[in-house]
């Protein structure tokens, strides 16, 4: 499960993707952070893998936090996946990312997607939107847009927001 908020330990970057299989090899690791889109920014650190984060990853920020927690727990290759508000702090481009390699995270394994940011689920096979604790609505993204009322309002709402973001 990957949540909002994560825990980094004092240890390398290495190290903190690997908690979640310490026997994992350099290989492994890089490839999870690949994965989760972390890979980039890992390499622009002073040491790379090899930096040591400050407790709790003070010195990363929010977004780079949570990519380096989707590493750790695609590491360990669980066959739920869970995540909760795991990419609320990403950019769209660190977002765009995560959503390209959507196919290979999912691959061999059931994924469970929370999210308020919509284009977030848009390729999920099924959205279920709750209201208040009660599904109100179900299907694909093409199928709410198409029958949903509540959903196709709040993705309304979303692009127009987005649209006002980048004329402003």
């Amino acid at each position: 499960m990957v949540l909002q908020e994560n825990f980094l330990f004092h240890k390398s970057v290495s190290e903190n993707i690997a908690q979640s299989k310490p026997e994992a090899s350099l290989e492994e690791i890089i490839e999870a952070a690949k994965l989760s889109g972390a890979h980039d920014f890992i390499l622009k650190l002073p040491m790379g893998y090899d930096t040591v984060l400050a407790e709790g990853g003070q010195s990363l920020s929010g977004g780079q936090r949570q990519r380096l927690a989707i590493a750790r727990t695609l590491l360990s290759d669980p066959k739920v996946l869970i995540l909760d508000e795991a990419t609320s702090a990403l950019d769209d481009e660190s977002q765009a990312v995560i959503q390209a390699n959507m196919a290979s995270i999912a691959r061999g394994r059931t994924v469970i997607t929370i999210a308020h940011r919509l284009s977030t689920v848009r390729d999920c096979d099924r959205i279920i939107v709750l209201h208040q604790g009660t599904i109100v609505e179900q299907g694909s993204h093409q199928q709410l847009l198409a029958y949903g009322k509540q959903y196709k309002q709040l993705w309304q709402l979303q692009q127009e927001l987005k649209q006002e973001e980048a004329s402003a």
